[in-house]
């Protein structure tokens, strides 16, 4: 029983990084992935060996996604909300939604398994990018599932209508209509970062942990966005950035950051001051990047849920 529980556990980030693909999720993904080891075990003397044990694997996440997702609704990022917020608002008028509403960042080394080879790894890496994500929220969770097990994973069709219980001129038509709705919306930025992105992510930090707003807007492209998930709030432009920055967001003056990486970009773990010494978690800085700019500040303020996931400290001492 060891060796098979074993066996299984060597596909565990692979599975996780399929379902939060799926689920938009880190905390659903990993519930996911638990179930499909569940299943799994369950029925492992039922694994006749015909298939790669990876792929029977992923066609029971598959299915435990699909169960998840008829019962609960998509998940979503504070751009498809509605519209940018212009001047600096009021602390009242800013609105939460629960923490099942938004998608949620995934740290690259939960999601991508460590036996893969490097154009795999690139891949796995850009499929699990907040912006592609969001985007597969936009299908049908059938149209969701044919999409990535043919394009990320590779599968034929004949695989795919085997899992997922249809044909395989079901699995093509649904195949072009997912292509359809995501047209022109995956994330095509490389998967490593040059040595000019990594020079300038050097110049966030300083600039950020100086607090130096103005050289901050430097880097970022004319229609960055911010935004602060639970608050429906974003906001769009360099300008408008620091305004916010100077006005409601002033709080984060004397932040330090650690640095990380979730959903195949750089991201970091913001510590805000904290009244009795040292710093305490404030965000996970999630950062999307074009070229040598930055295009999308993510702060994800539910450190309570998500530092564990990336092994960050609940504390920095003095």
């Amino acid at each position: 029983m060891t060796s098979d529980i074993a066996q299984l556990e060597v596909h565990r980030p692979a599975l996780t990084g399929h379902c939060y693909r799926m689920l938009g999720s880190v905390v659903d993904a990993d519930d996911a992935a638990q179930e499909t080891m569940i299943r799994a075990w369950k029925s492992f003397e039922q694994f006749d060996g015909r298939a790669a044990l990876r792929t029977w694997l992923y066609r029971i996440a598959t299915n435990v996604c699909l169960d998840e997702l008829a019962s609960r609704n998509r998940r979503e990022r504070p751009m498809g909300e509605g519209s940018a917020t212009s001047g600096s608002p009021s602390i009242e008028s800013l609105i939460q939604r629960p923490r099942e509403h938004w998608i949620e960042p995934i740290a690259d080394a939960h999601a991508i398994p460590t036996d893969a080879d490097p154009s795999e790894r690139a891949i796995l890496r850009q499929s699990i990018r907040l912006a592609f994500v969001a985007a597969l929220q936009n299908l049908a969770p059938k149209q969701r599932a044919v999409l990535l097990l043919m394009e990320v994973l590779g599968w034929s069709a004949v695989e795919v209508a085997e899992t997922l219980d249809t044909s395989v001129a079901g699995v093509n038509s649904a195949l072009q209509r997912a292509r359809a709705t995501l047209a022109q919306r995956h994330d095509s930025d490389p998967a490593s970062l040059s040595a000019s992105q990594e020079q300038m992510l050097r110049r966030y930090v300083d600039a950020f942990e100086r607090y130096d707003i103005d050289q901050l807007a430097t880097l970022l492209r004319e229609d960055a966005t911010l935004s602060m998930p639970p608050y429906t709030l974003w906001i769009q432009g360099p300008q408008e950035i620091r305004t916010w920055m100077l006005g409601l967001g002033c709080g984060c003056r004397g932040s330090r950051l650690i640095p990380t990486a979730a959903s195949g970009w750089p991201a970091f773990g913001q510590y805000r001051p904290s009244l009795e010494g040292g710093h305490k978690p404030w965000a996970l800085i999630v950062l999307e990047l074009d070229g040598d700019q930055i295009m999308g500040m993510n702060s994800f303020l539910d450190t309570e849920t998500l530092f564990p996931q990336f092994d960050l400290p609940m504390e920095l001492p003095v």
